[in-house]
């Protein structure tokens, strides 16, 4: 029988990852705040690909976590504005039905795991050559 784990102890791994570097270079991800005791709020950073239009620029995310988390997906959004396909023009949300780790959520994917596939839509032949905001611009 496989046991849940407990929502803060996960959120408290996923910190210890994120704060030692173990992940790939092109991101980043922390608390938002360092004294949120919720462990609700994250920030996230993508290096945009080489060979995209998305190339050295940086993204900022942020990631809300419900009390339901992992075994739901959190809320993610682009701060930094960006044209991809799976991402709502207005608000820089990121739609579930055209990110298939968001709506295919497993309580095994982590905030590391959404922003890996995340970099890698943006090496993807619909979305990296997609005409791009003015760099520095936000939603």
């Amino acid at each position: 029988m496989h046991r849940a784990i407990p929502r803060n102890f996960r959120l408290l791994d996923e910190l210890e990852r994120g704060e030692k570097g173990l992940r790939d270079p092109n991101i980043s991800y922390s608390l938002e705040r360092a004294d949120d005791n919720t462990l609700s709020n994250w920030r996230g950073m993508i290096i945009g690909p080489s060979g995209s239009v998305h190339e050295d620029r940086f993204y900022s995310l942020h990631f809300h976590c419900s009390e339901n988390y992992p075994q739901e997906a959190p809320q993610v959004r682009f701060l930094t504005k960006i044209n991809m396909n799976c991402i709502n023009k207005c608000n820089g949300s990121i739609d579930p039905s055209q990110f298939r780790i968001l709506g295919n959520w497993n309580s095994s994917y982590t905030i590391e795991s959404i922003l890996i596939e995340l970099y890698k839509e943006m090496k993807n032949i619909c979305n990296k050559n997609l005409p791009q905001p003015p760099e520095g611009e936000f939603f």
